[in-house]
């Protein structure tokens, strides 16, 4: 009679150092994606830092003995690519060409209760309770707030906050959906190999559309500036290798609600660093509308917590 072996828990020194890297390094990265979009063309920056850490994580899990995906299993990375990484941080990456890189991490913490009822929904998740309805109308309001905030002077593109707004939200659903979509849909058995192989996808996916953008044209390597590079070299390794698959890792070991909690710290570290290194001081708007977020969030995912405690 054979037996099934079932993979050992994961350690709460993992599920803590994982947590970690997602609230601070992804916190982080908004200020790197500023950085490297001032010389770089945003998609294509961004298409080939995911392509280049996909590539290289890619490899050196087939090298150290990972088994080729199948078909099927580089269908699914395409899915969580395009979703996670194309629309997901593909939106972002654009709509910090208008709106302060504060700003885009405060919208981005919406991305919890996206989770939460689209989970629901979906039927990954319990079901929302009333307190996560209050939630949600809270941080509407929210939203608002941090959508009439007038677009910083020093931005890329001034003058179309409106517009960086609506990409970054956009940006949040689809990385939810993305989310909820690679709970129960595992291209391989590997969170590292499964990272690689959605990186490549979602990399070429915003490689393509950038060309199509027409980003190449006018471009020279030339032009880019010597903080662009290290931003660029930083959000390779940190911000993709290291931080996108201890989010691939955490979806699988937990709640995805829960591991949607980033966008509770991520915004305190984004706006602190904008604010020490490019200025972006916030003004009452933005304070108002991140203090209702955060009470938003922490409302939705307390409550689905709640319901699933009393079940």
């Amino acid at each position: 009679m054979s037996s099934i072996t079932t993979p050992p828990a994961p350690s709460r020194a993992a599920i803590l150092l994982a947590f970690a890297s997602l609230y601070i390094i992804w916190g982080s990265t908004y200020l790197g994606i500023r950085f490297a979009i001032d010389s770089m063309p945003p998609l294509l920056m961004a298409g080939s830092r995911y392509g280049l850490a996909g590539l290289l994580l890619y490899g050196f899990m087939r090298w150290r003995g990972e088994p080729a995906p199948t078909r099927k299993g580089w269908g699914m990375a395409l899915v969580i690519g395009v979703c996670l990484l194309g629309f997901g941080n593909g939106g972002v990456t654009l709509g910090e060409q208008y709106i302060p890189t504060g700003l885009a991490a405060l919208l981005v913490a919406t991305v919890p209760m996206f989770l939460a009822v689209l989970g629901w929904l979906s039927g990954v998740s319990q079901r929302p309770k009333l307190l996560v309805g209050v939630g949600l109308a809270i941080g509407l309001g929210g939203v608002y707030l941090l959508a009439r905030v007038p677009g910083a002077s020093h931005v890329a593109l001034p003058g179309h906050a409106t517009l960086g707004t609506g990409l970054v939200l956009t940006a949040a659903l689809v990385w939810s959906i993305g989310s909820l979509y690679s709970k129960n849909h595992q291209p391989t058995p590997s969170p590292f190999l499964s990272g690689g192989m959605q990186m490549l996808c979602g990399g070429v996916v915003m490689l393509l559309v950038g060309l199509v953008r027409g980003e190449a044209q006018g471009f020279h390597f030339s032009q880019v500036t010597t903080t662009s590079w290290l931003a660029y070299v930083y959000l390779v390794t940190f911000g993709s290798i290291v931080g996108f698959t201890a989010y691939i890792w955490l979806l699988r070991v937990v709640e995805p609600a829960l591991a949607g909690t980033y966008a509770f710290v991520n915004p305190v570290v984004a706006v602190l660093l904008g604010w020490a290194f490019l200025g972006e001081v916030p003004g009452p708007k933005m304070l108002g509308g991140a203090a209702l977020i955060v009470v938003a969030v922490a409302l939705v995912v307390l409550g689905g917590r709640r319901k699933k405690l009393k079940d």
